[in-house]
């Protein structure tokens, strides 16, 4: 019988597996409301769904390492309000056009280069507002280690209706 081969995000180490740290969280905390159900839809290792729940926030987290009945570009819970991840890097375009299709709030933790190429500005034109981190996060590496990281990122949002369509948040 032939070896049935992962796709790439599923497989050990694959350079979309960094872990986002909780604290990226913090300048994005006072737009979300706690009565609302948020999906954490490429959770990993569930840094970002635990620290929420922390906060007394309600929270479903899934990936698709759980299974592929759980890829997010297929998948969607039966009741969620917005969609909150650090999408992987090799799917960042599908990840943003798939919010967009599902007409929910969310936002998404991508690096400020995330606003290049055609095929994302012409998604962005949807509708956009950004809370860029005020310092670099150090993301969790496959082989558990921090990482440092040499680019600068932003939560991309999109119905969460904050004050600025640009805001500059501490981490």
């Amino acid at each position: 019988m032939r070896k049935q081969t992962l796709p790439k995000i599923m497989r050990v180490g694959s350079p979309d597996d960094f872990q986002t740290p909780p604290q990226a969280l913090n300048p994005l905390l006072k737009y979300l409301n706690k009565n609302q159900t948020i999906w954490e839809p490429a959770c990993g290792k569930r840094y970002l769904v635990d620290y929420l729940k922390e906060k007394k926030y309600k929270v479903i987290g899934t990936d698709i390492k759980e299974g592929i009945e759980y890829d997010f570009l297929k998948y969607v819970p039966t009741k969620i309000d917005i969609i909150i991840t650090n999408p992987p890097y090799s799917l960042k375009n599908e990840f943003i056009e798939r919010c967009y299709n599902l007409k929910k709030p969310f936002a998404l933790l991508l690096p400020l280069a995330g606003l290049e190429t055609i095929k994302r500005q012409s998604l962005w034109r949807q509708g956009l507002q950004l809370i860029i981190l005020n310092k670099r996060l150090h993301f969790e590496t496959p082989n558990n280690k921090e990482s440092h990281c040499w680019f600068a990122s932003a939560w991309f949002t999109n119905g969460l209706n904050l004050e600025k369509d640009l805001i500059f948040g501490d981490v």
